[in-house]
């Protein structure tokens, strides 16, 4: 009887080693996630998972105890690990403390819109106010900036702008003006006749705002509507108040090659694919670095790092376009998205765009095999079959391969889409449309690289040179 209680117990314990680790991470990020919750609610969360485990484990004291022993260890670990945040934080200088401790520990980073309504509007007061914006123009409560400058007492807005996929981030086509349903403000269409405020538009304004949360790849057209805006500000002689976001996939990270070539709406100024910076600080270096003689401000982020992650602010996540609907997408997307100019779908018209690519010319077995031979860090390939029902390929089978994401702290996904393009060059050089690959990429370099079967590795290295140039470059202009 003593053997079999025994026995029964060391299964109980060695399930429960076998668990700890990954337990103990679930109940930290709970705990980090809620960010600093008082001790009641967290102690009681703690139990109350405690209840949800006993559940499925064979009853009596000695499972109960040790479970309780291991979910109030986790917690405990996850309070001094917040509080080594915190500390960091503090002496770092990257938590603002003047603001109120509630905001402060509640809310560790705020995009410029969160300061602007804490300084109660005061960079807007007196002027007559133009709002380039979209549906990602949102405070860290999900108010949207039209809102809360058209509700304040202290601003004048007067017209909208919105940039390509319009004012609710729905349509992928070019747009026309509208009217903004709440407010009834005119909403100027900037992704269609015209992509820039015409003179008329400003002529009623003192001051241009921009308020919209881009991705981190050079290709995304919100900085060349940014930048574009600027110079038409500037035209008009009128204010550009940039309200900074986040970079969601980190402002420590550059990667791939420069532009080559000149300036267009998906390559605006000579910046790596994947910048590495805030749209304010984007704006600085345009002003500085194109002349353009506009009386530009920056209301900064408070309470972010470079080294963050989007879903580590604390801040709500909202699709930024029609086919970027997670943080993953995002990570993927200045490697992946630099593909879909060829004979490849990229996902449109699936649930995951940009977690998958393929075409009916594709073999999806030889793929996955192809590609996961290369040993890229932080990614796998897996064959799948699917049809997408938009864009590319809309109604056809496509194989290709599934692209899951495994480590995001040491992808470098630039060089993944550069070695894929060149995969499939190499097993489909007439279907795959190389010569298109370059309308997103914007270097010919790369492009002759590929096409004389260069490795991926001498690609990388040659733009390198290119990569370190940029990072002494952008540094006078870097806030964070």
């Amino acid at each position: 009887m003593i053997r079999e209680r025994e026995k029964t117990q060391s299964g109980i314990t060695l399930r429960l080693e076998a668990g700890l680790i990954g337990f103990q991470f679930w109940i930290k990020q709970i705990f980090l996630t809620l960010n600093r919750l008082p001790l009641g609610e967290a102690v009681f969360l703690s139990y109350m998972s405690c209840g949800c485990f006993k559940s499925i484990l064979p009853n009596g004291r000695f499972a109960s105890n040790v479970l309780t022993s291991l979910v109030l260890g986790a917690l405990a670990t996850a309070c001094v690990e917040t509080k080594q945040v915190s500390i960091k934080h503090t002496e770092s200088g990257l938590v603002d403390s003047t603001r109120p401790q509630s905001l402060t520990s509640s809310f560790p980073v705020l995009n410029g819109i969160d300061v602007l309504v804490e300084t109660d509007f005061e960079w807007l007061v007196g002027k007559r106010v133009g709002l380039i914006t979209n549906h990602t123009g949102i405070d860290r409560f999900r108010h949207r900036t039209i809102d809360l400058l058209m509700d304040s007492p202290k601003v004048d807005l007067r017209v909208l702008f919105s940039p390509e996929h319009g004012v609710q981030g729905v349509l992928d086509s070019n747009i026309g003006d509208s009217s903004d349903q709440t407010t009834g403000l005119k909403v100027y269409s900037l992704y269609g006749q015209n992509r820039a405020p015409q003179p008329e538009q400003l002529k009623e304004l003192d001051i241009l705002v921009f308020d919209i949360q881009d991705i981190g790849a050079r290709f995304y057209t919100y900085i060349s509507t940014m930048g574009l805006a600027m110079q038409s500000a500037a035209d008009a002689e009128i204010e550009f108040l940039v309200l900074d976001r986040v970079n969601p996939i980190r402002g420590d990270k550059v990667e791939g090659p420069m532009r080559q070539g000149e300036s267009d709406f998906v390559a605006f100024h000579n910046v790596p694919v994947r910048h590495g910076m805030t749209t304010g600080e984007l704006a600085k270096m345009f002003k500085m670095e194109l002349d353009i003689p506009v009386s530009l401000k920056v209301i900064r982020i408070q309470g972010w790092n470079r080294s963050f992650w989007f879903d580590e602010t604390g801040l709500p996540w909202i699709n930024t376009s029609p086919n970027m609907r997670s943080l993953t997408q995002s990570i993927l997307y200045p490697g992946i998205g630099l593909l879909e100019t060829t004979h490849l779908s990229v996902g449109r018209g699936t649930d995951t765009p940009f977690e998958r690519i393929g075409a009916p010319y594709i073999n999806d077995l030889q793929l996955a095999e192809a590609l996961n031979r290369l040993s890229f860090a932080g990614i796998r390939f897996v064959p799948i079959v699917f049809k997408p029902d938009a864009s590319v390929y809309k109604g056809q089978t496509c194989q290709g391969v599934g692209i899951l994401l495994t480590n995001r702290e040491i992808v470098r996904i630039v060089d993944v889409g550069i070695a894929i393009a060149r995969t499939l060059y190499s097993l489909y050089p007439e279907e795959f449309g190389l010569d298109r690959f370059n309308r997103l990429l914007k270097s010919p370099s790369v492009l002759s690289a590929i096409r004389n079967h260069v490795s991926t590795e001498t690609i990388v290295n040659e733009w390198n040179e290119g990569l370190e140039s940029f990072k002494a470059r952008r540094q006078p202009f870097l806030l964070y």
